[in-house]
């Protein structure tokens, strides 16, 4: 049996890679979304353009606005010398926020009296809106600060000390690109399984494959080996490329990691299997893989909380097994997890697995008499 089923897994594997489209497929488009991904795919800000509307022009005002200019996340555009100017510049995008500093900011700060900046910001995107005024603040803050232990001023009563475990410099890139992990290799496994059988009903081949010595589970098994194969070698290669290249530290262990990887590719292959057997060519095929891919994308926790989803949603997202791989991935990487820690995770992904994987088995039979 395990010798016909090899033969059928080194016939998959050659018909793969021997083709061009698909050796394209396996290669190009994941490097590339990686790439796009891994720096495009960011809730980071730099470069935000702002303008300043220094009324004071002191030596006080000055400093403030080097600390705004000389942060990454801020970049001057203009400093008008009215507030009239202002609304134009925001409504046309020019600058998405307004520092405007009062004339009497240095006598107040002299006078110990709360001197008066202001922050215009542009609303439209309420949460880029929310990050820019987060980061402003923190310079005026720190500022502040400042001039009260230059000029011995009152300290204030409690000062915010914080501190972000697993990820120390919040750098989004450490959150997005691990899930990078799931999701390039569900979209590979999923595309390179669910054509397997619609390739061969196309050719005109499955017909003869069925009068063959194997039964219909070794078809099964010899048609899910190269799927799951490609995907773990391609999560691989992502993995070795969010450590070496983007600089994500991988605090856990590999087996952990892998333990999951496999478990996650087998629920995939499954569910791909059973689109591959309920489509007849590979045109419906594909149609079927990315009608499945997009909604458990989206379903997953890759961009968006679960828990910010509405109650039945939630619930939806219980059989999709990206949704427990990303938590075992981002763990992995960032908090070091072990196995019994990620034991929530690894069971459901199981259950998914064991239940496509009958499931599919079912259908190819139908299908297959």
């Amino acid at each position: 049996m395990w010798r016909r089923v090899l033969a059928l897994v080194v016939k998959e594997l050659l018909a793969i890679l021997k083709d061009a489209r698909s050796r394209v497929v396996l290669i190009g488009p994941p490097l590339i979304q990686l790439v796009v991904f891994g720096y495009a795919a960011t809730y980071d800000l730099n470069h935000v353009p702002i303008v300043v509307v220094n009324q004071d022009q002191s030596a006080a005002s000055r400093d403030l606005v080097a600390r705004f200019v000389g942060s990454p996340v801020f970049r001057q555009v203009a400093a008008p010398h009215s507030l009239d100017q202002v609304p134009e510049l925001i409504n046309s995008r020019q600058a998405s926020l307004a520092l405007v500093i009062d004339p009497r900011f240095t006598r107040d700060l002299l006078l110990r009296r709360p001197a008066r900046v202001q922050l215009v910001a542009d609303g439209r995107n309420s949460n880029t809106a929310s990050l820019i005024l987060g980061y402003a603040n923190t310079i005026i803050t720190d500022f502040s600060l400042d001039w009260m232990r230059d000029h011995g001023g009152l300290k204030p009563p409690a000062i915010l000390d914080v501190r972000a475990r697993y990820n120390p410099p919040l750098n989004s890139q450490w959150f997005i690109v691990p899930g990078i992990v799931a999701l390039l290799t569900q979209v590979v496994t999923l595309l390179v399984v669910s054509l397997t059988v619609a390739r061969e009903r196309e050719a005109g081949t499955f017909d003869q494959l069925l009068v063959t010595p194997m039964r219909p589970i070794d078809i099964l098994i010899g048609k899910s080996l190269p799927g799951l194969i490609i995907g773990v070698i391609e999560a691989s290669v992502i993995v070795l490329a969010t450590v070496a290249w983007f600089r994500v530290p991988l605090l856990g262990g590999l087996l952990p990691l892998y333990f999951g990887l496999l478990l996650f590719v087998t629920a995939v292959t499954g569910i791909g299997l059973m689109i591959s057997s309920l489509a007849l060519t590979q045109q419906q095929a594909l149609l079927g893989a990315f009608l499945f891919m997009v909604p458990s994308i989206v379903l997953s926790g890759f961009a968006t909380p679960i828990a910010n989803m509405p109650g039945a949603i939630q619930n939806l997202t219980l059989i999709n097994p990206m949704r427990y791989f990303l938590v075992v991935v981002r763990a992995v990487f960032l908090e070091g997890a072990t196995f019994e820690q990620l034991a929530p995770q690894y069971w459901p992904m199981a259950l998914i697995a064991l239940t496509t994987l009958i499931a599919a088995g079912w259908l190819f039979r139908r299908r297959s008499y």
